[in-house]
């Protein structure tokens, strides 16, 4: 008779629900055997799971190669909504049918993945363009229109040229045909990749900004108004990396003129 640690090895080879070893493993009543296949069924069921959720977020893409496409860019971006640093877009052509574990909105997927993830993008993207606009940039022209510049830069720095465009909630004035889809990071497989190319980006700039200006927690708020970052500004001041026409950045400085 095989040994339980056997049976356990011989079970990991196992990628089908329907495999005979299953049925023949389950003739075997000892409890670590019988452990041993349940464990390895939930596995089997997630990865199914997980491939129909994957399939599910390449719909978009099938469509567009069907209708003839072949380089569609993902483009997302991160980082509109902080008082601090900039707006990073990242623009990412996968290879069709392309599929990577785990990958999905960036803000769904755990922290201690991101770089694993971020790095199977690396490895697999045909092309990865990557584009950002400084809070002066922001603070020039709004961070509505700051981002669409962040996009194009991306775009830009693709090394191919995508002849289709799918892009989180928002259109661009360029001669490429696009659809924009709302929640695209969690709808698309090829926007999702580009959210977390941003995402991995531009928290290394602000872990980067939190040594150049400490006291903010700019390594963990990332540049968000959070308890931490409020009360550095209230204790060091407002730093260059600030956007001045947000709130209470704005104020703080408007309070200043008027003591002057």
């Amino acid at each position: 008779m095989a040994t339980i640690k056997e049976i356990q090895q011989r079970l990991e080879l196992v990628t089908d629900l329907f495999d005979p070893f299953l049925a023949e493993a389950a003739n075997d009543q000892r409890s670590g055997v019988q452990k041993a296949i349940e464990k390895r069924k939930r596995a089997i069921q997630a990865e199914l799971d997980e491939d129909l959720r994957l399939e599910q977020m390449l719909q978009h893409e099938k469509e567009l190669y069907k209708a003839g496409y072949q380089t569609i860019a993902g483009i997302d971006e991160v980082g509109r909504g902080p008082l601090a640093g900039p707006v990073v877009a990242a623009a990412v052509i996968l290879p069709p049918g392309c599929k990577i574990k785990g990958l999905n909105d960036s803000k769904k997927i755990p922290k201690k993945k991101h770089q694993e993830i971020y790095q199977a993008v690396l490895d697999k993207a045909l092309a990865v363009g990557i584009g950002l606009m400084d809070n002066e940039v922001i603070d020039q022209v709004n961070i509505y229109e700051a981002t669409k510049l962040a996009m194009k830069e991306a775009l830009s720095k693709l090394c191919l040229k995508p002849d289709y465009l799918l892009i989180d909630a928002m259109k661009l004035d360029l001669q490429i045909p696009q659809t924009s889809i709302i929640k695209g990071d969690a709808n698309s497989l090829s926007i999702a990749a580009a959210s977390i190319v941003a995402k991995v980006t531009r928290d290394r700039m602000m872990t980067d900004y939190d040594l150049t200006y400490p006291g903010y927690d700019f390594a963990h708020n990332v540049g968000y108004g959070t308890q931490h970052h409020l009360e550095g500004l209230k204790r060091k001041g407002i730093t260059p990396i600030h956007r001045t026409t947000f709130e209470p950045i704005k104020s703080m400085l408007e309070e200043v003129e008027d003591k002057g």
